[in-house]
C-alpha cells in the first residue's frame, strides 16, 4: 500500500508591525517613507523645513528595500483603505 504524498504546509510570515506602520508601497511597487522629528521642537524650524515634512520620501538603495520586503512581506498585497470596488 503506498502513501499519498501531501504537500509541506506553508505557513504565513509574520509582519514586522512598526516596519509596516513607517513605510508604505505606492501602486508602482516603490516603497516610501515620512520623515521624522515631526512631533516636537517644531517652533525653531524653518517654514520650509515644515512644509517638508509632509512629503513622502522614496526609500532608496537596495539593501535597505530588501530589509523592508523581509520585515513587511504582505505590504505590497493589501491596501489599508480598499476602494469601494473591492470591498464588496
Amino acid at each position: 500500500m503506498t502513501r499519498k504524498k501531501t504537500p509541506g504546509k506553508k505557513y504565513k510570515l509574520k509582519t514586522h508591525k512598526s516596519t509596516a506602520k513607517r513605510f508604505r508601497m505606492t501602486g508602482t511597487g516603490k516603497i516610501v517613507r515620512t520623515k521624522g522629528g515631526q512631533s516636537h521642537f517644531r517652533r525653531r524650524a524653518s517654514k520650509r523645513t515644515k512644509n517638508q515634512f509632509g512629503k513622502m520620501i522614496l526609500v532608496e538603495g537596495s539593501g535597505f528595500k530588501k530589509r523592508i520586503k523581509r520585515l513587511a512581506p504582505y505590504m505590497g498585497k493589501y491596501k489599508a483603505n480598499p476602494t469601494a470596488r473591492t470591498a464588496k
